[in-house]
């Protein structure tokens, strides 16, 4: 379940659709498709479909819509919960499988940018870095949920023409031991 679950997660157009049921508790097709009119509907049904597949969502009502089925889904298990598991565990290898999915979910979508034709790294605005802070663990709260509440104001936005997709990875890690 967890590659299955990783695989949504590293997959940006499924891990749109999956935040979206998460946060609305259920969704029809037709509502994600309303939400997010930049996924062609093939593409949905499709990932829809896989999700169910694998077991990441389940169906939870189907209401009959003009001669078809409109089916209502929401996530199989509590995504939360199976992170939370992971945390109490304390599990390094884990953590560190979970980390490494991420990180190459994140490189295969900064690898395609890459060798798109149509690159302009400073028309689109993209880049990395790393900022080494000194910061209490209230400090690190405090910045962690200002940054949580900044995203937050612009995540249900909309597509439209001045709009382009973007992915921003935030990733907390001690700083390598400098004896200071």
């Amino acid at each position: 379940m967890t590659d299955r679950l990783m695989e949504c997660i590293t997959n940006p157009v499924k891990c749109k659709l999956l935040l979206e049921i998460h946060s609305q508790g259920k969704a029809t097709a037709k509502q994600l498709a309303d939400i997010y009119n930049d996924i062609p509907q093939a593409t949905l049904y499709r990932y829809l479909k896989k999700m169910l597949s694998d077991g990441i969502i389940q169906v939870v009502e189907e209401t009959p819509v003009r001669g078809t089925v409109e089916k209502t889904y929401s996530l199989a298990h509590n995504i939360n919960s199976d992170m939370e598991t992971m945390v109490e565990n304390n599990s390094g290898e884990l953590y560190m499988q979970y980390f490494m999915q991420y990180f190459f979910g994140f490189a295969k979508q900064f690898q395609e940018y890459c060798h798109s034709p149509n690159i302009n790294i400073r028309k689109d605005m993209t880049g990395f870095s790393l900022s080494p802070l000194y910061l209490s663990d209230d400090e690190l709260i405090s910045l962690a949920t200002s940054i949580s509440k900044i995203i937050n104001a612009v995540k249900n936005n909309e597509p439209n023409s001045e709009r382009k997709l973007r992915t921003i990875g935030v990733i907390v890690s001690p700083a390598e031991n400098t004896g200071k």
